[in-house]
């Protein structure tokens, strides 16, 4: 009888979520629900949400839970959840997103913790895909900070080209919950089918984002995606759940879940 190949063991993938996402008495996010699936948090740190006072009780649960602290930083856009585009100049930029750091770097060392990674939120995210002054000046943020802090984002973008060329490290990240274009980009916000919403299709897509480094475009066509980050958004119907679901199902496919820093 022939040998059968074993199959080679998938590598480890984190799951981050966005937390922290709301503003005074108001909530969006459940933070301590999700802090219990997840592996690294990305706290909003005021600018699209967020004040001192949740992003220091986000930073106690994630430290009490081992849960890495990474700062979501965004431009000045309370009112439109810091996903509307913005034309920032790049020095103002640099200093508010340093601004941002710091002051969660504030609440997460109080908690016996550290800002371990940074990832953009929204239009800043998406605009550092293409954007090569505004991905410098992320960059140049996280420099005045003075710690080589990782930079969370899409593989293949200007930010993390600006953030290699500046010795920074950088981690390629994937999302189970939104559309992708056959260019391996994420489909915009305002077009139809932007956000998926099936909980069985998203944990497919997670699983094959893991295992195979691959998701399915718009258009049909299979897209090469090779991240160590999942991310799981918070801010959407059923997020808990969902969370939950693809944490089960990776560990029923083999694949590790653990903090990539």
């Amino acid at each position: 009888m022939d040998a059968v190949s074993p199959q080679p063991v998938p590598e480890p993938i984190d799951l981050n979520a966005d937390l922290g996402e709301g503003f005074g008495r108001w909530r969006l996010t459940d933070d301590a629900g999700l802090l219990s699936v997840v592996t690294s948090a990305n706290v909003a740190c005021g600018f699209h949400a967020g004040d001192p006072a949740t992003m220091r009780r986000v930073c106690a649960l994630a430290a009490e839970r081992g849960v890495r602290i990474g700062a979501q930083v965004s431009y000045r856009d309370l009112a439109g959840f810091g996903r509307r585009a913005m034309d920032v100049p790049p020095d103002e930029l640099a200093a508010e997103v340093a601004y941002q750091i710091g002051a969660l770097q504030v609440f997460a060392r109080a908690a016996g913790s550290r800002v371990a990674y940074v990832k953009p939120h929204g239009a800043l995210y998406n605009r550092t895909v293409h954007d090569e002054e505004q991905a410098r000046a992320v960059v140049e943020g996280v420099l005045l900070c003075g710690e080589p802090l990782p930079l969370l984002g899409l593989p293949g973008s200007r930010l993390h080209a600006a953030a290699g060329a500046a010795g920074l490290p950088v981690v390629a990240e994937a999302f189970a919950d939104r559309a992708y274009t056959p260019e391996g980009t994420l489909v915009p916000r305002r077009e139809e089918g932007a956000v998926l919403t099936d909980l069985a299709a998203v944990v497919d897509r997670a699983v094959g984002l893991a295992r195979n480094g691959t998701v399915t475009a718009r258009d049909g066509r299979p897209v090469a995606v090779r991240a160590r980050s999942l991310c799981l958004h918070g801010d959407t119907d059923g997020a808990l759940e969902l969370a939950r679901r693809v944490r089960a199902r990776l560990a029923e496919e083999g694949v590790r879940v653990e903090a990539f820093v």
